[in-house]
């Protein structure tokens, strides 16, 4: 699995932990909704790490919380 389809899925994993849409997260992130589209249908290539917080923020959880999950565990090489 690439990057960004990992952060994409554990974007979606934990919305759907949560029972709250994307629309939802990005209110409680204080982010407008196209940031986080942008993650989740690939637009955006290399999201930023303070979207990425942001995030974390507004779901409560750590930034360690987020990367440490099952889809970070075997990703591909980013150097080719």
């Amino acid at each position: 699995m690439d990057t960004i389809s990992a952060i994409r899925d554990r974007i979606l994993h934990l919305c759907d932990e949560r029972d709250i849409t994307v629309n939802k997260l990005a209110t409680i992130s204080a982010l407008p909704p196209s940031s986080i589209k942008n993650i989740l249908y690939g637009k955006s290539k290399d999201p930023k790490i303070l979207t990425i917080k942001k995030i974390c923020d507004g779901l409560e959880i750590s930034l360690a919380d987020f990367f440490g999950s099952y889809e970070f565990e075997n990703l591909e090489p980013e150097i080719r």
